[in-house]
């Protein structure tokens, strides 16, 4: 899933979900003081909001399954409950407490997972079952883990440590562990996988490098430099959908892309010039330098990137094909649904082509002063076409293998127990290959 920021309203916590579904929509969800706001973005030009509830106030985490009815929220006013609701029947599916805070919510068609500050819980989506309680893990302020959307290869990352950049793999359909991998030297602070689960992107507090590892292995592939005259807290990563590409925004202007691919040595041979001769020289000097030294050298830096009129507040992308055309979607936290253009060819700064308003109210309202056309035509990105009810209160203990119950956790039952969770759009979800 593509997931939460803060809006305006310092309560508010949007979620940009950026999958494309085989009926071509695109899903964004926010949270707001009053409840939140489901909205489908169609083309460039058009988003609409499909949903829209005031019953639940103050909602901080809203996390919708892909394109389907099932959408899950909690509120500041129970943070310690998950509610999970069929939309558009306006039904209550059911209803989980915890014993701290809920951090943050993932899930794909086959797993739900709720992430506390020391511990994970995860369910079977279909009938909403907790199959297992991950306890005592490093503490994690931030909520952060990430969750593979193929439902075929659910795997689960999570900081396995709280001072080093030590990622914990766990497989979500056995319900094992399947490795840890030493990604950075200090704290992470992002995660994310790819489409089908077979990568995963990391960033360490530090926010300088980002490393792509295979999964389940847990070899690195890549590693792009994001920068190195500053620290920054990375709020966002994400892979486009065919893995091709992967981007990183942060509490600072810029949003970089960067590409994934190889380079060989059966490129062919350039033209003799004063600057290849001098990148010869540079990359052969790398091997008589410090291994850290040459490692920074032989970083990649970034494809594409975009200048933000903001810096300072968090914000968070995705990558999709809309109309045929790769764009680069980024909210902000003062409401805003920015589309750019992305140059899969040449990369070089992305073009913006269209500002929606996610605050308005009823009908999406555009940002009057931002409703922009593109300069005049000088690139490949100027010129594509811009073409609820009361919780329940009976209880029962939390399952876990290792002694969840022992720690007090306490589970409502959940009001759904006559048979699977049916889902009459189920088969909208969003292409795994």
């Amino acid at each position: 899933m593509w997931q939460k920021i803060p809006i305006p309203v310092k309560t508010s916590t949007p979620s940009l979900q950026g999958l494309l579904s085989p009926g071509g929509l695109h899903s964004l969800a926010i949270g707001t003081t009053t409840g939140y706001r489901l909205f489908s973005l169609s083309s460039v030009e058009q988003l609409d909001q499909v949903h829209e509830s005031n019953e639940i106030p103050d909602v901080y985490i809203v996390e919708r399954l892909f394109s389907s009815s099932l959408v899950v929220v909690v509120s500041h006013a129970r943070p310690q409950q998950m509610n999970v609701y069929h939309f558009k029947k306006g039904t209550e599916i059911c209803n989980y407490s915890y014993a701290t805070k809920i951090l943050s919510i993932r899930l794909n068609r086959q797993r739900l997972v709720v992430c506390l500050e020391e511990s994970i819980y995860i369910h079977n989506i279909k009938d909403m079952k907790l199959l297992k309680t991950i306890m005592d893990t490093p503490p994690n302020t931030t909520g952060l883990c990430a969750l593979s959307i193929n439902h075929a290869n659910s795997y689960l990352a999570y900081p396995g440590s709280a001072t080093s950049g030590e990622i914990a793999l766990y497989d979500g359909n056995t319900l094992k562990t399947a490795c840890t991998i030493p990604a950075h030297d200090g704290p992470l602070a992002a995660l994310a996988f790819n489409s089908t689960g077979s990568k995963l992107a990391s960033a360490s507090e530090k926010g300088t490098v980002i490393r792509v590892f295979s999964i389940p292995g847990g070899q690195k592939l890549y590693e792009f430099r994001r920068g190195m005259k500053r620290y920054v807290n990375i709020s966002s990563l994400v892979f486009s959908m065919d893995s091709q590409f992967l981007c990183a925004s942060s509490n600072t202007e810029t949003v970089h892309i960067f590409k994934l691919e190889h380079l060989t040595d059966s490129r062919p041979e350039e033209p003799p010039t004063w600057s290849g001769y001098m990148g010869k020289m540079f990359q052969a000097a790398t091997n008589y330098l410090p291994a850290q030294v040459s490692g920074m050298m032989s970083q990649d830096r970034a494809f594409a990137t975009v200048r933000l009129n903001i810096s300072g507040q968090r914000n968070i992308c995705a990558l999709s094909t809309i109309q045929k055309l790769p764009r680069l979607l980024v909210t902000t936290s003062d409401g805003h649904l920015y589309i750019y253009n992305l140059d899969p060819q040449d990369g070089g700064e992305c073009v913006l082509i269209k500002n929606h308003s996610l605050l308005g109210s009823g009908k999406m309202e555009e940002n009057k002063e931002n409703n922009l056309q593109p300069p005049v035509p000088q690139s490949y990105a100027a010129t594509v076409a811009r073409q609820s009810t009361v919780p329940s209160t009976s209880t029962m203990p939390g399952y876990s293998e290792d002694g969840g119950a022992l720690r007090g956790e306490v589970i409502p039952e959940h009001e759904f127990a006559t048979g699977p969770v049916c889902l009459d759009d189920e088969n909208e979800f969003p292409p795994l290959c």
